[in-house]
């Protein structure tokens, strides 16, 4: 059997074959998942090889239905069903943090892309699964710790206790910062009087220290820390 051969048997419809696919999802899921979960995300291996696998069995359900029992239907409809419902799993994954910062989307859209790449195991188009795996992998192991170590941000909360000039007070925060920054004003989450907090975001590369004792240094600014 010459390696012709071997492509031609994995491309048909048999039970060997439905085996391969569902074990290459669950390894695929897994690569993808595994290093999700080392970078602290709520959807890790066991989540992502769920998808995959899930993914999968659609593919196949759909071919079995259009070749095996030979009801005339597109046999791509149940997958098509899979890329857009995935959305809602993944919406899940995202969320919105108390200073506007948006988390999680690169999790929803690992998980979507998994989720593609069980449909073209479900399929046995194996190569363009494997190489999606890779590339996904590469993305999230190397590419994230790169936008990382660019993106650095410093998170400052501090307290006011001039409640009637507190636009002032945080145009001169915002001045005494050169990069990027987000100052907003939220509930003081001590229990001094008249006291409002602002929760302060500064990308860019700064000293933590120094920068938290700049900011204490304004007048009308009752303390600082850094979280």
């Amino acid at each position: 059997m010459n390696l012709n051969d071997i492509i031609s048997y994995l491309r048909e419809f048999n039970f060997i074959t439905i085996c391969l696919r569902l074990i290459l999802a669950v390894v695929v899921g897994g690569i993808i998942g595994n290093e999700r979960g080392r970078h602290g995300s709520p959807a890790g291996l066991r989540t992502h090889i769920l998808v995959c696998i899930g993914s999968a069995i659609t593919s196949l359900t759909g071919y079995y239905v259009y070749h095996t029992l030979g009801i005339g239907s597109d046999v791509l409809r149940l997958s098509a069903q899979v890329v857009s419902g995935i959305g809602f799993l993944g919406a899940g994954m995202i969320i919105v943090k108390n200073s506007n910062m948006i988390t999680g989307l690169t999790t929803a859209a690992g998980m979507w892309a998994t989720a593609a790449i069980g449909i073209a195991l479900g399929y046995g188009f194996y190569s363009g699964a494997i190489i999606g795996m890779l590339t996904c992998f590469f993305t999230a192991a190397v590419l994230t710790r790169l936008e990382r170590k660019r993106k650095m941000a410093i998170h400052i909360y501090a307290e006011v206790d001039d409640i009637l000039h507190i636009g002032d007070i945080a145009d001169k925060v915002r001045s005494c910062v050169s990069g990027d920054i987000l100052v907003e004003t939220i509930a003081a989450k001590s229990n001094l009087p008249e006291s409002i907090g602002l929760y302060i975001t500064v990308s860019g590369k700064y000293a933590t220290s120094e920068l938290r004792k700049t900011i204490e240094k304004i007048d009308g600014i009752r303390f600082a820390i850094s979280e």
